[in-house]
């Protein structure tokens, strides 16, 4: 027997395992879900709207994607986009303030921490502001409460319904006081809206929390939020040890919040537009012209 046939029958009794490689999530075509662990096709899950078609995962998404979501195509127009942050203070951590606000700026592409404009949804109006995490976790400072201040008053000039869309850590820390002011700013605009009997949406998204969760997350008409979405003020191990009890499991959630009052509708983001539109139409609103701002 030659070499090549001893070979040749060795292998024939052999079990060759049929290995299956998995996606590499490093070449940027596929995401894996955190929740499941279903690896799908990123082009698939974008025209998902971000959400996993196996377990409903709502994906964390930028301004300009959710704006797309909700804004009717080529609707938008954007407001006060030349606004920047400064340093007051000059804060000082680990890093510079002016240093985080230039690597946050070009990381993200955003001046600051949320963009803001008037769009269409089904063709009706309505004043639009979607925060974005990406920048210094969403957090709220001077900037982000005067374009969110400015955009509520431009929709009570002219007489529009308003959503605000909410991803925050809360207050801006390297803005002392001058951020909590942003509180009691934009909630004296939203009521000045509210006198004007327009109709204001917040939308809850993962996470809501601090000073934003304090103000104008809360003072909706209809406080909208996305799916397992979470939404609180103080950090849940902050109120345990406060309280010296344990909390239920899907505290804090929008599940939890919608059983106990605080939240109107969980809307899933594949069906966030078309229930915005339902919305507006119950309350009166009807599709009309956009005029540039």
């Amino acid at each position: 027997m030659s070499l090549f046939d001893w070979f040749a029958d060795r292998r024939k009794g052999q079990y060759v395992a049929n290995v299956k490689q998995e996606p590499d999530e490093g070449d940027g075509l596929w995401s894996k879900c955190p929740e499941c662990g279903q690896v799908v096709y990123l082009k698939d899950l974008k025209l998902n709207a971000s959400v996993c078609a196996n377990c409903g995962h709502h994906h964390r998404i930028d301004s300009a994607e959710r704006i797309a979501l909700i804004a009717d195509p080529d609707s938008f127009q954007v407001l006060n986009a030349d606004l920047s942050p400064v340093d007051p203070l000059g804060f000082k951590d680990r890093r510079a303030y002016a240093d985080r606000l230039r690597e946050s700026q070009a990381s993200t592409g955003l001046r600051d921490g949320v963009v803001t404009g008037l769009c269409r949804v089904e063709g009706i109006p309505m004043g639009l502001a979607a925060m974005d995490f990406r920048f210094m976790g969403g957090s709220m400072g001077s900037v982000v409460g005067e374009k969110i201040t400015r955009l509520i008053e431009e929709s009570t000039a002219r007489k529009l319904p308003l959503l605000i869309v909410c991803a925050s850590g809360g207050a801006r820390m390297q803005e002392g006081m001058l951020s909590l002011m942003q509180m009691a700013k934009i909630s004296g605009a939203l009521e000045r809206h509210r006198e004007a009997e327009l109709l204001y949406m917040p939308l809850l998204t993962h996470p809501t929390t601090g000073g934003v969760t304090a103000s104008f997350a809360m003072l909706g008409d209809l406080i909208l939020a996305e799916p397992k979405a979470l939404i609180g003020f103080a950090g849940r191990r902050v109120i345990e040890q406060t309280l010296r009890e344990k909390l239920p499991d899907n505290f804090q959630t929008a599940e939890y919040l919608q059983e106990h009052g605080f939240v109107d509708t969980i809307v899933p983001r594949t069906q966030l537009r078309s229930t915005l539109a339902n919305l507006l139409r119950l309350h009166g609103c009807k599709p009309m012209e956009l005029t540039r701002a």
